[in-house]
């Protein structure tokens, strides 16, 4: 089935489930500890071993020697994969760092060793026992010296990612009113809860892995090529993801290890990365460095436009795109991008949750705050000011559905926005100084072609298989949501099935896709259904009705519980008359801090978001999402940093104990509001995700509030105490 032009009137613009505040119905699993996620999938595999994994100590050079026979003569070891006895596995187009085999060494932790014994305590005391020396190389692991030499990154087509439009240059310099400013963010970690975690067996030829991983079949493809097998020799199965946010999408070495050390164990073999190699062995938000110039009329109309970003990752490759959201957000004629990326021999950079967007805003949304304060003008009206009719940077390209001035209007009016002092530095309460701040957030909604299968049972019950997953995000609930509705029963008579390969190929988690993508493959499948039935009964499946668990079409009623077993599969698939519109989704953002003038501590008081995602598919799961993603944001602006060592090129706080991150103290009032406007370009259900825009923006609103509670402007993040201690305003 293809979506082939804008959805108009459906069943979904009269949901009695859909759009409805649902519990998740796989709630009960996760708060009783019963969900099972991969590393504890005990009765999976019969016999399973314990894999350790070996770090590397050096981030740059080669193994000259690996001695493991201490190791391998440990008790209860069944087996040590050894790197340098190992041919280097392939290399899939996801990746950028080698995963494992070969004697040269990319960077910090990456995996050498794999040691297997009987229990966990058994493998952990033999892997200390190897032996391992380097040759050590000199490696580039400052990006603040590296950017100033870095080619442009590679854009769409392998072209120069330098986009213009109209001549910024001579705008810029006749511009009245000018900013031009550099803003630094840092490298993250994904930080999630659950570590990277597999468990292999192998059937003579044929591999199974239950393992943590947002997108099934990229993973299936992944091991494909890693392994050099056939991919329909591979089964993923990962029903419960103990969080990700882009940091499963990709094959990481604890699945090929766990691969490689089951074949040569000769039985199943379980690996949980230890968690001080989370940072380092697997991938991170890349640092940026990013100057934004804009020149504006005194009234507030932006005349030019320029963003730049600098970033860095191994082989100069697959940077973090800082400009994603500068072409969308504000109107101007005369435009820049640029983006550069520099080859350092840090671990990897890759996808963590709106990579390009959430550090993007950070700068961006910041900037707009300053030019708004040079022009004397409020910064939610100076965003308004510049709201562009067509796509700034594409004029002929129409915006499917936006409503971004509604969400910053609305949300100044919750936020009580008129009581803002608009001179920085003197609301005071006590010993605190008060700020508020706003900022815009845009993230793009696209959609991937998503299936599903569907049963129904004899008794009338519907169970939906696909190989989506459910990252915390409430997939279960939407997807069920969605059958129930398509199919006219209640949601206590519908199954979901999650996240396995055997199942049809759905989007996944991932680039805010997930939502709007597997829930309209459930629909199509629910409609090959539909039409089967109809077909066995001998009447017109999609004119019927399908409510209340019964099938009517005049005068004619059956239940569904008489039409007997039967099956069905669907796909959806979007035409080509999407790439008329920019589908994006928008929010206003809010915050406000006290910031005790003694000490200068950051405390957020209160955030807000205003929401423009389409149709809400689950309001409960969906604000979920949105408080979880400002809760990021505002680590990114005050705390959140993995701190490089540039001597011997390592991230030194690769575990939680050293990386912080923000808990309810620091975030003790949120709200997050919905428009819930319908988008019929982005498909059928006319619904967006919403997990990635609520971290479009809150770190800017944040950042901008202190501003406005100090009079400091700070332009590197995240805001630590030592940026600006010595600066706080005198205290009377």
């Amino acid at each position: 089935m293809e979506f082939s032009a804008p959805a108009g009137t459906n069943l979904f613009d009269r949901a009695k489930i859909v759009g409805k505040a649902t519990p998740r119905i796989d709630g009960p699993l996760k708060t009783t500890g019963t969900a099972p996620y991969a590393a504890e999938r005990h009765d999976v595999a019969a016999n399973q071993a314990y894999g350790f994994i070996v770090g590397s100590a050096i981030a740059k050079g080669r193994i000259t020697s690996m001695d493991t026979s201490a190791a391998r003569s440990a008790p209860g070891v069944l087996a040590v994969v050894a790197a340098p006895e190992t041919k280097p596995v392939g290399k899939p187009q996801f990746n950028n760092a080698p995963l494992f085999g070969g004697n040269e060494i990319s960077h910090y932790h990456q995996a050498i060793a794999c040691v297997v014994a009987e229990t966990f305590e058994q493998a952990r005391a033999a892997a200390a026992l190897i032996q391992t020396r380097y040759d050590r190389a000199e490696g580039a692991f400052d990006l603040e010296k590296a950017a100033p030499g870095a080619p442009l990154a590679k854009g769409s087509g392998d072209k120069p990612d330098r986009k213009t439009q109209g001549d910024f240059d001579a705008a810029f310099a006749a511009a009245p009113v000018k900013l031009d400013a550099r803003y630094h963010t840092a490298d993250e970690s994904h930080a999630m809860m659950e570590p990277f975690a597999t468990i292999a067996a192998w059937e003579g030829d044929k591999l199974t892995i239950w393992t943590s991983n947002q997108m099934i079949n990229w993973a299936k493809r992944s091991m494909s090529q890693i392994l050099g097998i056939p991919a329909e020799n591979i089964r993923v199965d990962s029903p419960y993801v103990g969080g990700g946010f882009g940091g499963k999408l990709f094959v990481r070495a604890d699945a090929v290890l766990a691969a490689l050390a089951a074949k040569a164990a000769g039985r199943p073999v379980k690996i949980a990365m230890q968690r001080p190699l989370m940072a380092n062995n697997a991938t991170h938000r890349h640092a940026t460095i990013q100057r934004l110039r804009i020149g504006a009329e005194r009234d507030g109309r932006i005349t030019a436009i320029a963003h730049e970003n600098w970033s860095g990752n191994l082989n100069g490759e697959d940077g973090e795109n800082g400009t994603l959201q500068t072409p969308k957000l504000y109107a101007g004629a005369n435009r820049l991008t640029a983006n550069y990326i520099a080859t350092l021999d840090l671990p990897e950079g890759n996808a963590m949750r709106a990579p390009g967007e959430a550090p993007g805003h950070m700068a961006l949304e910041v900037a707009m705050d300053e030019l708004a304060e040079q022009l004397g003008i409020d910064p939610v009206e100076l965003r308004i000011r510049n709201e562009p009719q067509t796509v700034p940077s594409n004029p002929q390209r129409r915006f499917s559905d936006r409503h971004l001035t509604r969400c910053l209007r609305e949300g100044a009016d919750r936020f009580g926005w008129g009581k803002r002092n608009a001179k920085p530095g003197v609301t005071r309460e006590g010993r605190w100084l008060i700020g508020m701040g706003v900022a815009a957030g845009y993230r793009g909604a696209p959609t991937m072609k998503s299936a599903a299968r569907i049963k129904l049972g004899a008794d009338g019950h519907i169970t939906v298989q696909t190989d989506m997953t459910d990252i915390g995000t409430g997939s279960y609930t939407i997807i069920a949501q969605t059958a129930a509705e398509t199919m006219g029963v209640t949601l206590d008579r519908v199954s979901v099935e999650l996240g396995d390969s055997d199942f049809p190929v759905a989007a996944g988690s991932g680039g805010q896709w997930g939502a709007a993508s597997s829930t309209a493959g459930v629909y199509a499948a629910c409609l090959v259904l539909r039409r089967a039935i109809g077909e066995k009964l001998g009447f017109d499946g999609d004119a019927a009705v399908f409510e209340d668990g019964k099938i009517k079409l005049g005068n004619r009623t059956i239940a569904l519980s008489d039409v007997g077993a039967m099956s069905a599969e669907g796909e959806m698939g979007y035409g080509a008359f999407k790439r008329d519109y920019d589908v994006g989704t928008y929010a206003g953002h809010f915050a406000e801090v006290a910031v005790d003038a003694y000490t200068g501590e950051t405390r957020i008081r209160r955030m807000l978001a205003v929401c423009d995602a389409g149709r809400i598919l689950n309001p409960l799961s969906a604000r979920s999402q949105v408080i979880g993603a400002m809760v990021m944001s505002a680590g990114a602006a005050l705390m959140e940093e993995l701190a490089v060592d540039k001597r011997f090129g390592l991230f030194i706080n690769h575990d939680l104990a050293g990386y912080e991150v923000p808990v309810h103290a620091d975030i003790p009032h949120q709200e997050c509001v919905f428009l819930d406007t319908l988008d019929p370009v982005i498909g059928p259900l006319k619904a967006k995700g919403v997990g990635e825009l609520g971290i479009c923006g809150p770190g800017a609103a944040v950042a901008n509030a202190v501003y406005n509670a100090t009079g400091i402007r700070v332009r590197h993040y995240p805001l630590t105490l030592d940026k600006y201690l010595d600066r706080l305003p005198a205290i009377a």
